[in-house]
């Protein structure tokens, strides 16, 4: 039977699943139901609806009321290798395996359930935005992986990442072909880039 506060429910969602360059991030929060009200109360909602300054304000807010969280990756490289599915499913299941207490449910943003995971889950489409766990672990998932592509941006200059974060935006093809892809591209995702040249 799962706690009625909330407490043996957890939230993952990943961010990063579209990018050319860099790692698929992913997180897994437990929020009570007392900590889930305070947080939206506090503007907590899906990752993508926030500004940059917000998200991170609400970083150390999740942190501090959320019953437990954690953070996984996935390189470009197991991207590259297994496929963005499989990649991003070894994210959350890292993410998931880092709580204290393995969760009862697990509430996966989406259509595709967590095919590692072996026990019960639920698929919610847009759950970033309707529950708070959701939203809380794509707002974790996606200051961690921004913070980490800033720092990739002074030993990649050249590419723009501090800006886009690793999307395909215009200026980002543009400096791949004009400079060639990193090691931390997703050499896979690139080879219809490269095709059109």
């Amino acid at each position: 039977m799962i706690a009625s506060d909330g407490l043996g429910i957890a939230g993952v969602d990943e961010v990063g699943r579209g990018c050319l360059f860099g790692p698929v991030f992913a997180a897994a929060v437990v929020l009570s139901d007392h900590a889930a009200e305070h947080l939206q109360a506090a503007g907590l909602t899906d990752s993508k609806a926030l500004t940059p300054s917000r998200r991170a304000a609400l970083v150390p807010l999740i942190e501090a009321h959320a019953h437990a969280w954690g953070l996984g990756q996935s390189s470009a490289r197991a991207v590259d290798r297994d496929g963005i599915r499989s990649a991003t499913e070894q994210a959350m299941l890292c993410a998931l395996q880092r709580l204290p207490c393995r969760p009862q449910l697990v509430l996966v943003d989406g259509v595709l359930p967590l095919r590692l995971w072996e026990g019960s889950q639920r698929t919610i489409v847009r759950g970033d935005s309707s529950h708070a766990a959701i939203a809380a672990a794509s707002v974790l998932a996606k200051e961690a992986r921004d913070a980490l592509i800033r720092r990739l941006s002074n030993r990649f200059p050249g590419y723009g990442l501090e800006r886009h974060a690793g999307y395909g935006t215009a200026q980002h093809r543009a400096a791949l072909l004009a400079c060639g892809p990193t090691p931390l591209h997703r050499h896979s995702f690139l080879r219809k880039l490269f095709a059109t040249v």
